[in-house]
């Protein structure tokens, strides 16, 4: 019995101790981005003062992280924009600042309502589009941000495949991957496709066949991909 009583008051010291070492805290955290971005108006903007026009946040690639700005000219929207294409809406095109850190969702966020508040942006209009590691946060924004966008064109981008059920459901979506992809296997896109096309979303697949990681060249210049965009709109 006094060797029970022993372990006994034994055990409660070292649970006392335990719970001793179990503080309390809580801190304020402050973070800043350093964004530089390009943002393209339609030609119709300015001799059109009464109306809203839409806008696409377009987020490049980790090649085109941390560098020049001019960067961001090597593919997507911005590339063709260099080219001379026009386009009916906005284009919102921000680099990530670091060359081998994820995007900064949160900071992307605050720069778009920002340029929407100074802007003739209607807010029903809003479009989202990414590749590879910018394809990867768009799946991301679509996720913690599903009230704000009116479509949503992924290429060859990581999937958060088990918040697939967190992405509004009246929101059209484009996916792009080629299926020779090695940075980023196309099996995240079509398990992504498959769980929301199960779910009952509005999904096209485009799937190319002998193409790698760099699909984003015929995905960006696929016929009628940006009239489509131009089309949504939230209810």
């Amino acid at each position: 019995m006094k060797n029970f009583f022993v372990v006994v008051v034994s055990l409660l010291m070292t649970g006392c101790a335990g719970q001793s070492r179990l503080i309390e805290g809580e801190l304020e955290t402050v973070s800043t981005e350093n964004l530089q971005y390009y943002l393209y108006y339609p030609q119709a903007y300015e001799g059109n003062a009464d109306k809203d026009f839409g806008l696409l946040l377009f987020l490049h690639g980790g090649g085109e992280s941390g560098g020049d700005l001019d960067e961001i000219k090597k593919s997507g929207p911005p590339k063709l924009l260099a080219e001379g294409k026009e386009f009916p809406f906005l284009v919102l095109a921000p680099q990530n600042p670091h060359q081998k850190k994820w995007w900064n969702v949160e900071a992307i966020t605050q720069l778009l309502d920002s340029v929407i508040a100074e802007n003739r942006v209607d807010p029903k209009r809003i479009y989202l589009t990414g590749l590879s590691r910018g394809g990867g946060a768009a799946w991301n924004m679509a996720v913690q941000y599903p009230d704000k966008w009116a479509a949503l064109v992924v290429v060859c981008g990581m999937a958060p495949i088990p918040y697939a059920h967190w992405i509004d459901k009246n929101m059209p979506i484009w996916v792009f991957h080629g299926d020779e992809d090695a940075s980023i296997s196309v099996e995240e896109s079509d398990q992504m496709v498959a769980r929301l096309k199960k779910m009952g979303y509005d999904v096209n697949y485009t799937r190319y066949e002998g193409v790698g990681h760099n699909s984003w060249t015929r995905a960006y210049t696929t016929d009628g991909l940006y009239e489509w965009i131009a089309d949504q709109k939230r209810e």
